[in-house]
């Protein structure tokens, strides 16, 4: 246990974040696994394809995914969708 008051108010700030930021992560995978189930039902899944990707943009933005990384997930993504259509 930290002894030093900055230090608790760190750990706390961290604990914060943390939550946040699984909060993020989970909305994220299940907004890319409903997509994925949608695309390989053959179901059209443009308005899936869009709320992932603008999950993807908010986790990017708010520190949660790198920017790259990001990058990289989406292009994966709409590759899939192109490839399904």
């Amino acid at each position: 246990m930290a002894n030093i008051r900055s230090q608790e108010k760190r750990n706390r700030q961290n604990e914060t974040r943390r939550l946040r930021n699984k909060s993020l992560t989970s909305d994220l995978k299940t907004s890319i696994r409903k997509l994925e189930e949608a695309l390989a039902a053959g179901e059209p899944a443009d308005e899936l394809y869009r709320d992932a990707q603008a999950k993807i943009d908010k986790a990017a933005s708010k520190g949660v995914l790198k920017k790259t990384t990001a990058a990289r997930r989406k292009s994966r993504l709409a590759t899939q969708v192109a490839s399904s259509t």
